[in-house]
């Protein structure tokens, strides 16, 4: 699907309005700005790493003002992939696209994704949620199972925040309409995550990674706020390949997870990669 065509059919999203989320409890789980970063190629040919994402992000500067590029909208789809769980570890993946977070010092983000955890028990559990940070991240109430197919958009206007997210194996969808005082437009993604933990102070640390297998994102397309869209490989931006690397974090996080997490090559289009667990 043309990127500009995957953009048109959210002016016309029935929409309900609910206030600003409240602040994050003690002990919540959220799904954060980018952890640990590192800029530059490494072994594995990647061009960044990070202590909790891998997938690719893209930003850009204006040429005439050298001011960050500010991103409206941020489009893709997966298949939810299914956790390996061993009994006695719990672990946590996540699946998402949003905008925001990707620069340093970032304090905000906007993603709508969906989760594969592993319990104690070393049962799987599947579930699908939305967080604008530094508020909490939302359950959304959608039945989600392992091999269902995922579609889902986030677009920001002003400081109204619209989220969307489609099950398509079960056809079902979920769509809200949030207002942020300050959304973080510099950057759009297309992320697996090892979640984070944080306490009232907000300082977190990542939580062990679930053995995923692999996630493949297509339909991946983004646009900026001069009505530009395009694919991830659009000339207008630059695109970094992010690759998880646990101990990548040096003294900024705190970091209890043992997997990682590497992104391949766009596909021709540019509008699709993988992601592969690495333990």
């Amino acid at each position: 699907m043309k990127a500009r065509r995957l953009f048109a059919a959210v002016a016309g999203l029935a929409v309900a309005w609910i206030a600003p989320a409240s602040a994050a409890p003690l002990g919540h789980r959220a799904h954060g700005p980018v952890a640990g970063l590192r800029l530059g190629p490494n072994a594995t040919g990647a061009t960044a790493v990070s202590a909790n994402w891998s997938g690719y992000a893209v930003d850009s500067t204006d040429a005439t003002t050298s001011a960050p590029v500010s991103y409206r909208a941020v489009s893709g789809a997966w298949v939810q992939p299914a956790a390996t769980c061993t009994a006695g570890k719990a672990t946590y993946a996540a699946f998402w696209v949003g905008l925001g977070g990707f620069s340093p010092g970032s304090q905000a983000l906007e993603q709508i994704g969906t989760s594969a955890d592993c319990s104690t028990s070393g049962r799987a559990q599947y579930s699908v949620w939305y967080e604008l940070v530094p508020a909490a991240a939302v359950p959304i109430k959608l039945k989600l199972s392992a091999g269902d197919s995922i579609s889902a958009v986030v677009v920001v206007s002003g400081q109204t925040v619209t989220l969307r997210l489609r099950n398509l194996t079960r056809r079902t969808v979920f769509t809200k309409r949030l207002t942020m005082a300050a959304p973080d437009v510099s950057s759009a993604e297309w992320i697996a995550e090892a979640p984070s933990e944080c306490n009232s102070a907000l300082r977190c640390r990542v939580l062990p990674l679930s053995n995923f297998g692999s996630v493949t994102f297509s339909q991946a397309a983004a646009a900026t706020v001069g009505a530009h869209a395009g694919t991830i490989s659009d000339a207008a931006w630059a695109a970094t390949a992010i690759e998880l690397v646990p101990d990548s974090a040096g003294n900024t996080v705190d970091v209890q997870t043992v997997g990682g997490a590497v992104p391949s090559a766009l596909s021709p289009d540019g509008a699709g990669f993988s992601v592969a667990y690495r333990s």
